[in-house]
């Protein structure tokens, strides 16, 4: 094989190669996520707590997280902008009903870090 042509092939591999690579760090439920709603959400979304009361929204578990509200699911793995989650922390939503409700808005690093775990396929 000669040289130019060996070269564009190592190149077109290399491209093959990194082209799975999105340079963010992989995000998970149990590394990253579960934390934020522990400090953040979970006194008001667990059974007799208001948020729990008025939506069914339970995060004190993956499992109940995706399960969802009495009105549908609130994460749509791979898409943070279908996903009532993101929206309600991140402002989207009407601000009547921003998420945390009653206390300061999420630093915009943990609302991206929601974004981006979503986006990834919201794994456990």
């Amino acid at each position: 094989m000669n040289a130019p042509l060996s070269t564009l092939a190592l190149s077109v591999l290399a491209l093959v190669a990194l082209s799975g690579c999105s340079g963010e760090p992989s995000l998970t439920y149990q590394g990253n996520v579960k934390a934020l709603l522990d400090a953040k959400c979970v006194s008001c979304h667990v059974p007799g707590g208001p948020g729990y009361e008025k939506s069914g929204l339970r995060l004190d578990s993956y499992d109940a997280m995706m399960k969802g509200t009495k009105f549908g699911p609130v994460v749509v793995a791979g898409s943070s902008v279908s996903s009532t989650l993101y929206r309600l922390v991140s402002g989207q939503a009407d601000p009547s009903i921003r998420m945390p409700h009653g206390q300061a808005a999420l630093p915009e690093a943990d609302v991206q870090m929601i974004a981006a775990w979503i986006d990834q396929g919201a794994k456990y």
